[in-house]
C-alpha cells in the first residue's frame, strides 16, 4: 500500500512537472512553426503547427540579408561577455570579504548589497544615462558595459555560496604564505564555478536580451545588440513578415540554449549550493 502511494505521489509530480515544462515550450514551439513558414501560411485564416511548405531556410536566408546578423551576435558575445568578467573581477572579493573576513560594518555592507537587490535599473537609468553624457561614453561599448560591471546580485549569490566552505581550508591557504588576495582566485574561484556558472548563466541571459538600455544608449548600428537587431524586422508601413522576425529571433536566441544545455549541471549546483563534496 504505502509502495502504491509512493508511485501514485510520483507519478502525479512528474505530470505536473510535464505539464508546466510543456507550457514553458510552446513559445519557443510556435517560433520555431512559424519560423518555417512562408508568408501566406503565416497570416492564414486557418492555425496549423506543420507548415504546408517548410521555408525556414528562406527565411533564414532573407533574414541574413535584412541584417547583419553576425554582426550582432558578435556584439553579444563582446557585451555580455565584457560585463561578466567585470562583475567577477568585483563580486569574488566583495563577496569573499563579506563571507570570511571580520570587520567592522561587514553586517551594514551586507543590508546595503540586499537594498541594492530591490533596486530596479530602470529607477537609476536617468542619473546613469546624464553621468555618461558628461563622461562622452555614449554610443559606444564602454555605454553597454560600465553601468553593468557591479552586480549586487553576483555578491549576494556568491557570499552564500562562500559561507559553505569550511574556515579550515582558508585557515591552511593562510598557513601555506597565500595573501587573502591570492586566497580568493586560488583557493575560493576553484571551489565556486558551481555558483560562478550559475551566476553566469543568469548574467549573460539577462544581458543578452537586453531591449531598454542599448535602445537608450546606442544609435550607430555597428553597436547594436541582437534584441535591437531583431526589433529592425518590424515594419509598421508595409507589414513585418513574421516568419523572418521568428527566423531572425531563431538564431539570436540559439546560442543561450546551447549556452545552458552546456552548463545545465553546473547551473543546478550552484543554485542548490551544493558546496564542497
Amino acid at each position: 500500500m504505502n509502495r502504491l502511494t509512493q508511485f501514485t505521489g510520483q507519478l502525479a509530480r512528474h505530470s505536473f512537472l510535464l505539464l508546466l515544462a510543456a507550457l514553458t515550450l510552446v513559445p519557443f514551439a510556435w517560433m520555431l512553426s512559424t519560423a518555417s513558414k512562408p508568408e501566406t501560411e503565416v497570416f492564414s485564416d486557418v492555425l496549423h503547427w506543420l507548415p504546408q511548405r517548410w521555408a525556414l531556410l528562406d527565411n533564414l536566408r532573407t533574414a541574413f540579408e535584412r541584417a547583419p546578423l553576425l554582426r550582432l551576435l558578435a556584439n553579444g558575445v563582446i557585451v555580455t561577455f565584457s560585463i561578466f568578467v567585470l562583475q567577477m573581477l568585483v563580486a569574488l572579493p566583495a563577496a569573499y570579504a563579506l563571507a570570511k573576513l571580520e570587520f567592522r560594518g561587514r553586517q551594514w555592507l551586507m543590508g546595503a548589497v540586499l537594498l541594492g537587490l530591490l533596486v530596479p535599473q530602470h529607477a537609476v537609468a536617468v542619473p546613469v544615462f546624464l553621468l555618461l553624457h558628461q563622461l562622452g561614453m555614449l554610443d559606444s561599448y564602454a555605454a553597454l558595459v560600465a553601468p553593468w560591471t557591479l552586480s549586487v546580485f553576483g555578491i549576494f549569490l556568491l557570499r552564500q555560496f562562500f559561507k559553505t566552505v569550511p574556515d579550515d581550508l582558508i585557515d591552511a591557504a593562510r598557513m601555506d604564505g597565500l595573501s587573502e588576495v591570492a586566497i580568493v582566485w586560488r583557493v575560493m574561484l576553484p571551489t565556486a564555478w558551481p555558483a560562478v556558472t550559475a551566476f553566469g548563466i543568469f548574467s549573460v541571459v539577462a544581458h543578452w536580451n537586453d531591449y531598454f538600455w542599448p535602445l537608450i544608449v546606442i544609435n550607430s548600428p555597428e553597436y547594436l545588440t541582437p534584441p535591437l537587431g531583431v526589433a529592425q524586422f518590424r515594419n509598421q508601413e508595409a507589414g513585418t513578415n513574421y516568419g523572418v522576425l521568428m527566423a531572425a529571433a531563431l538564431v539570436v536566441i540559439t546560442p543561450l540554449v546551447l549556452a545552458f544545455l552546456l552548463a545545465q549541471r553546473r547551473f543546478i549546483e550552484g543554485i542548490t549550493f551544493t558546496g564542497m563534496k
